[in-house]
C-alpha cells in the first residue's frame, strides 16, 4: 500500500496506476465490445429480439447491489481491524520502549531486538512468507544457534515473544526489575500476543469461499446480459451506461477483493514494510542514544 496524493480532483478522476481499473480493463473491454456489437446489428436492423422486461433487470441489480455492499462492508471491516491490530502492535512496542528504561543495558538491548525481530517475523509469517537464514542473518544479536532453533518453530512469533518473556523473569529473579515495572512491561506483551492471535485469525479465516464465487459470477453475469435491457432504450447508446455500470460493479468486486487480504501485496494491502520499518528505526535510534 503507498500514500497517493488526493488533493487534485483531476489526479483521482484519471488515476491508473494503483488502482482496480488495470485488473478488470480486460472484463470491462469485453463487455463493452459485446455492448458495442449488440447495440450496432440491432440500430443497423441486422437483427431483432424482443423487448426485455426492464423491471427483472432493475431488481436483479438492486439485489446484486446489496449482496456486493455487505462483500465490500465485511472485506473493509477486516482490513480496518488488520489496521487497528497493527496500530496496538507499534504503541505496544513504544510502551516497552519507554519502560525499559529501568532495565540494565543488558536486558534491555535485548528486549527491543526481540521485539524488532518480532514485528519482521510476524509480517512474513502474515505474508506466508517462508524464514530462511539470510532473512534472519540481518539481525546481528542472533547466533547460528539461534537461528537454527527459530527456523525450527512452528509459530515465530510467539517463540520470540517468549524469550521476550524469559528475558524478563531472570531480570526480575535477579532484581534488575522491580515487580511494578515487570508487570507493566509483562501487560504490553500480552498485548502483543493479542496482537498476533488478531492478525492470525484473519488471515486464516477469509470470507467463504463459495459465497465470494457466488458473487463474483453474479457481477459478470449482470454485465454480460444488461445490454439485451437497455439497448431497447437507449438504442446506439448503450454502451456509454453499460460501460460505466459494468465499471462500477466490477471494481467494486475487485476492489472488496484486495480488501478482503489486508496483509497481501496488492495495491490496498496494509503498509507492513514501511511500519515494520518505523519500529525498527525507534527502537535502533534509542538503542544508539
Amino acid at each position: 500500500m503507498f500514500e497517493r496524493d488526493k488533493k487534485s480532483i483531476i489526479s483521482l478522476l484519471f488515476a491508473w496506476n494503483e488502482t482496480v481499473l488495470p485488473q478488470i480493463l480486460p472484463a470491462l473491454i469485453l463487455v463493452l465490445v459485446m455492448s458495442t456489437a449488440f447495440s450496432s446489428l440491432i440500430y443497423f436492423n441486422v437483427i431483432k429480439i424482443a423487448t426485455f422486461p426492464t423491471i427483472s433487470f432493475s431488481i436483479f441489480g438492486v439485489i446484486l447491489s446489496i449482496f456486493l455492499g455487505f462483500k465490500n462492508t465485511a472485506c473493509y471491516d477486516r482490513w480496518w481491524e488488520a489496521r487497528k491490530l497493527w496500530g496496538t502492535l507499534i504503541a505496544s512496542s513504544r510502551h516497552i520502549l519507554r519502560e525499559t528504561l529501568l532495565l540494565t543495558k543488558s536486558y534491555r538491548v535485548l528486549i527491543l531486538n526481540y521485539l524488532i525481530l518480532f514485528s519482521s517475523v510476524l509480517r512474513y509469517r502474515l505474508r506466508n512468507t517462508p524464514l530462511n537464514a539470510d532473512l534472519l542473518s540481518n539481525y546481528s544479536f542472533l547466533s547460528d544457534s539461534d537461528i537454527k532453533i527459530l527456523l525450527e518453530q512452528k509459530n515465530p512469533p510467539q517463540f520470540i515473544l517468549e524469550k521476550i518473556q524469559h528475558v524478563l523473569i531472570t531480570a526480575l529473579k535477579e532484581q534488575a526489575v522491580t515487580d511494578i515495572i515487570y508487570n507493566q512491561i509483562n501487560t504490553h506483551i500480552t498485548d502483543l500476543g493479542n496482537v498476533q492471535a488478531g492478525c492470525d485469525r484473519i488471515k486464516d479465516s477469509p470470507l467463504p469461499y463459495s459465497y465470494s464465487v457466488l458473487l463474483h459470477r453474479a457481477v459478470y453475469c449482470f454485465c454480460f446480459i444488461l445490454p439485451f435491457s437497455l439497448e431497447t432504450t437507449l438504442g446506439i447508446g448503450t454502451p456509454f451506461l453499460v460501460g460505466l455500470i459494468a465499471y462500477l460493479f466490477l471494481g467494486l468486486d475487485a476492489l472488496s477483493t484486495q480488501l478482503e487480504e489486508p496483509f497481501s501485496l496488492n495495491i490496498n494491502g496494509l503498509p507492513l514494510d514501511k511500519m515494520v520499518s518505523n519500529i525498527e528505526y525507534e527502537m535502533n535510534k534509542d538503542l544508539l542514544n
